[in-house]
């Protein structure tokens, strides 16, 4: 039986699980970071994070919350609860439950949270208005949900130039799934207008730059191989791998500014009220 678009995509986060930490990946607990003062959860809150991975968000708010407060963490990725974990141990966290668990269709109770958050997830899951409204079903009436996702020019021009080189080496991009999705939510306007779509008040985005320098190519090498752009590069046949590697990380280093190969990263953090 072939998995669901879902099943694959936790087939991929539990492959990079491992590196899904490395320091050319800090835009996640950068994001993290700018999502919780958007956030700031009263002690005491009960917050499900939806599509936790490695618990960048979820040990952060859980900290928030305090030994009163709760954090759910859900993703299908069991290999990436393992790491939020970890993480939730290495901090003494005693206030985080694990749930391996579909993110469009929650299995809690409803008006049970204060608040659903959900970093860079929502564009993975086929139907975003679904997902949206079992989050909405699961938060209580004045709690918040809310989401983040990657602007428009995010990752520009190295993605361009990723995709080029991917499918003059034989690579394939996907049809439908997170980078059509991804397309409806890369802007304030679009965002603002799936929230409001499914019924939530106070509609608000904030947009934040959360880009840094890359010091080398190999920096660049290794977020693409630890994130979920590895669903696209393994679709290189075998034996052009080594020839897409070299050809790739040689125009990528024709990017290379005084201070290094800059990321751009333009992010939009949206939320809404539960009327």
């Amino acid at each position: 039986m072939n998995p669901t678009p879902q099943q694959a995509v936790a087939a991929v986060f539990d492959r990079v699980a491992d590196g899904y930490d490395k320091e050319s990946l800090r835009l996640f607990p950068f994001c993290a970071d700018r999502l919780l003062n958007h956030l700031r959860p009263a002690p005491g809150s009960r917050i499900c994070d939806v599509g936790a991975g490695t618990g960048v968000v979820t040990v952060a708010v859980a900290q928030e919350v305090g030994p009163e407060g709760r954090v759910h963490a859900v993703d299908m990725a069991e290999r990436m609860l393992d790491r939020c974990q970890h993480h939730a141990r290495l901090l003494g966290l005693n206030n985080v439950d694990l749930h391996a668990m579909d993110g469009q269709k929650l299995e809690f109770k409803s008006d049970y949270f204060d608040a659903v958050v959900s970093s860079f997830v929502i564009q993975f899951l086929p139907d975003m208005a679904a997902a949206l409204k079992s989050w909405m079903r699961v938060t209580r009436r004045g709690g918040r949900v809310l989401f983040t996702a990657f602007g428009e020019e995010a990752f520009q021009p190295l993605i361009d130039r990723f995709k080029k080189d991917l499918l003059s080496h034989g690579g394939r991009l996907p049809e439908g799934g997170s980078i059509t999705n991804q397309k409806r939510i890369d802007s304030a306007e679009k965002c603002r207008a799936l929230l409001m779509e499914v019924g939530l008040d106070a509609v608000s985005v904030a947009e934040e730059q959360i880009g840094y320098h890359l010091a080398t190519t190999e920096d660049w090498w290794e977020l693409v191989t630890n994130s979920g752009f590895r669903a696209l590069l393994d679709t290189l046949p075998e034996d052009a791998y080594e020839a897409f590697r070299a050809e790739h990380l040689a125009a990528i280093g024709e990017l290379r500014g005084e201070d290094g190969i800059w990321l751009n990263i333009p992010a939009l953090i949206a939320w809404g009220t539960k009327p």
